[in-house]
């Protein structure tokens, strides 16, 4: 983990002197996160990057992982699909057995912390450990949450309105809560193995490895794979390109242990493509941060087709490469670009072809773009601006101070 003041040549002295200067503020306070999984999926990866950090500020943080079986995550799996908006099957017994799950992990959780932020639904129940040692709590929700089904938002709403914050990625996230809401959004960490600059010849070896040509034009989604990700129709949209224009296709990720379902999206993207040698699916294990860098940085055009994202963290990771992103103009997507300016939104199949195949046959619009879109995440979604937001909603809910709605 690199020292804070790396970041310096990226963000400027004043960025760094300031975190230093909100943090100390919470000199002698302790903050727990809790989250799902420790790998796999966005929200542990930017906690694995931000916990060393605000320790290097002197903010003393600890993070912990709720656990749960085979019948809990497929559970939680529901509860995501459901504020996505897909309908899903949920009884009486299988919220209570949610319920218990969070409530056996309580006897384990060391609760001697100042401030909580707990992440997303799978731990939510948790607040009602506030009825007992009172502190400071807000919920966190990576989540795209504009179109949720009744049945879960309704259940969720009990604990969310017992917090003292709501924290969302995007304004089209919030939602009619008893309580305040704050607008944060993620960030990627630009000296991490993932992002940092790489030398050609190291892209290039870790890229043939795969066997991919790297003399020919390379379209890549990086993502886990998961229905709301899109990857057969990222299938689609490049088979009605390779008529006309000659590619091949990467779709690189790997699972997170409360995701389930990944092994059967897996399955049916295996089978779509196995009669087009241009197609490269692969399964990454979590280890594989230097070789997704290698591939965002190999590809002509990044894809993230999503049909509902959180945020997208592997779009800001793309445009932070100066990569050409055709993304879905879903969750958080739109906050990282402004169609035809800093990236393309699309809204279907037939469009993400259509935008695929101008990008691949127009370099220089193509590489302006990246320009833009590396610029955009540079000002806007970098680690640094993300400390500073969790600094001062730690601030304000230490200090008790009327915390304005996003």
């Amino acid at each position: 983990m690199p020292k804070i003041n790396k970041y310096i040549p990226i963000v400027g002295k004043e960025t760094i002197d300031g975190l230093f200067l909100l943090a100390e503020k919470l000199k002698g306070k302790s903050i727990l996160h809790v989250n799902s999984t420790a790998v796999g999926g966005g929200v542990a990866e930017i906690l694995t990057r931000m916990i060393p950090l605000l320790k290097q500020l002197n903010v003393d943080t600890k993070w912990e992982v709720i656990k749960g079986n085979e019948r809990f995550f497929k559970i939680t799996k529901d509860f995501h699909n459901a504020l996505h908006g897909v309908p899903v099957n949920l009884t009486d017994d299988d919220f209570e057995f949610f319920v218990s799950v969070n409530r056996d992990n309580m006897k384990d959780f060391d609760f001697n912390h100042d401030i909580f932020l707990i992440h997303d639904p799978q731990p939510v129940v948790l607040i009602e450990k506030k009825k007992e040692i009172g502190k400071h709590w807000a919920w966190r929700c990576h989540i795209d949450f504009t179109e949720p089904q009744d049945v879960v938002m309704n259940f969720l709403n009990t604990y969310i309105n017992q917090y003292e914050a709501a924290v969302f990625s995007a304004p089209a996230f919030a939602r009619k809560f008893d309580v305040p809401q704050f607008l944060i959004a993620p960030s990627i960490d630009p000296l991490a193995d993932k992002n940092k600059e790489l030398p050609e010849e190291k892209i290039k070896k870790i890229v043939e490895k795969f066997g991919i040509d790297t003399s020919r034009k390379i379209v890549t989604q990086i993502s886990r794979f998961d229905y709301l990700k899109d990857p057969l129709g990222v299938i689609d949209a490049y088979k009605a390109v390779k008529k006309y224009v000659d590619c091949q296709l990467v779709l690189a990720g790997g699972g997170a242990t409360d995701d389930p379902e990944g092994m059967e999206v897996l399955a049916k993207v295996k089978a779509a493509s196995e009669n087009d040698k241009d197609i490269f699916v692969l399964f990454l294990p979590p280890s594989s941060d230097i070789e997704i860098n290698a591939l965002q940085r190999a590809s002509t055009v990044v894809m993230q087709k999503s049909l509902k994202e959180g945020f997208g963290l592997t779009v800001a990771e793309a445009l932070w490469k100066g990569k050409p992103v055709i993304a879905g103009a879903v969750g958080g997507i739109p906050l990282q670009i402004k169609h035809q300016y800093s990236g393309i939104l699309s809204y279907s199949i037939e469009g993400t072809a259509f935008y695929l195949k101008q990008l691949l046959s127009e370099p220089d619009y193509a590489k302006a773009l990246g320009v833009n879109g590396r610029s955009h995440i540079k000002d806007n979604f970098l680690i640094t601006r993300h400390l500073r937001d969790y600094l001062m909603l730690f601030i304000s809910l230490m200090d008790n101070r009327e915390i304005i709605p996003c």
